[in-house]
């Protein structure tokens, strides 16, 4: 649904349309921002909501619209950032974000789905690979917001400092900071066919029951991690060590042995995607080393999984 143009006044003029198809721009903007699609329509719907309640003549007296909205956008996202750190110590179980499909990979297979997802909205590059998120979440508001626009959407110091409320130098320590810190989360990985050709070996394990096998694929270190935000099952705590994760996952294809795997790409990478029927019931991304994955990242809060739908 384009939600921007419920919200046009009977003073939206026909050179509004560039602005309203900015709406892309900032969708991309607000989901690396906030990791979750629903906030960041709702973070663009407040912004398009603020210009078109303005007069004709103050929006006429705006240089640069577009870059009006992504200051709004930014600002509107700084605030659910403040806010959601409150409100994730209520969260029940761990937290990931919200996981972005292909919607290529499920167009034979949809039902009724259409261009208008927002996850349609989403170009799918490393700066929304689930790895990437995480380290994005935990950082400061500021320093993700200086980060994001400056390193990501290029927008200048001078401009960041606007929107972040702090002088150009201090947004260029923060965003230095956060690079550092994605710097040291980055340790390099496999081509990626290599990666497809983990995904699909451990998918093989998984399903057959191969605890040995699974081990072989899976760092001695992994870290396993679900995302049932108290509304489907999931452990409540990670999972780590190779032989730990194996044999848990194997205990859960036990549980549930009419579930399909598929692999599907998720965040821009590949990943599996467990579905019953038409449902999909969880959401499953990874980060792989040279050779081996060392992070699973299981999402199955249904209110995050609505873009999945088939």
């Amino acid at each position: 649904m384009d939600s921007t143009r419920g919200n046009e006044d009977p003073q939206a003029r026909p050179e509004d349309e560039p602005l309203i198809l900015e709406r892309r721009n900032l969708s991309n903007l607000a989901y690396r921002l906030l990791g979750s699609l629903t906030e960041a329509e709702d973070a663009v719907q407040e912004a398009y909501a603020r210009w078109f309640a303005q007069p004709v003549e103050r929006r006429t007296a705006v240089g640069n619209p577009a870059a009006w909205l992504t200051t709004v956008v930014s600002r509107i996202c700084m605030d659910q950032l403040r806010s959601a750190r409150v409100r994730r110590e209520r969260y029940v179980g761990e937290w990931i974000p919200e996981p972005l499909p292909a919607r290529a990979e499920w167009n034979a297979l949809s039902h009724g789905s259409t261009a208008r997802d927002p996850a349609d909205h989403i170009a799918l590059d490393e700066s929304v690979e689930m790895a990437f998120l995480v380290v994005l979440d935990s950082m400061t508001p500021a320093e993700r917001v200086a980060f994001m626009l400056h390193d990501v959407f290029r927008v200048p110091f001078n401009e960041v400092a606007e929107i972040v409320g702090r002088t150009p130098g201090a947004c260029r320590e923060l965003a230095s900071s956060a690079r550092r810190r994605v710097a040291a989360a980055r340790t390099g990985g496999p081509r990626p066919r290599r990666r497809s050709g983990i995904i699909s070996e451990f998918r093989h394990a998984w399903q057959t029951g191969d605890v040995d096998a699974l081990v072989r694929l899976l760092d001695p270190s992994v870290v396993a991690i679900a995302d049932g935000g108290g509304r489907a099952m999931a452990s409540p705590a990670p999972l780590q060590g190779h032989l730990q994760v194996a044999e848990f996952l194997v205990h859960l294809a036990g549980l549930a042995p009419r579930l399909d795997i598929l692999e599907r790409t998720v965040n821009g990478q590949p990943g599996l995607v467990a579905v019953n029927g038409s449902q999909v019931l969880t959401v499953y991304a990874f980060d792989i080393g040279e050779s081996h994955i060392r992070r699973i990242w299981a999402i199955r809060n249904p209110d995050k999984l609505r873009s999945w739908s088939r």
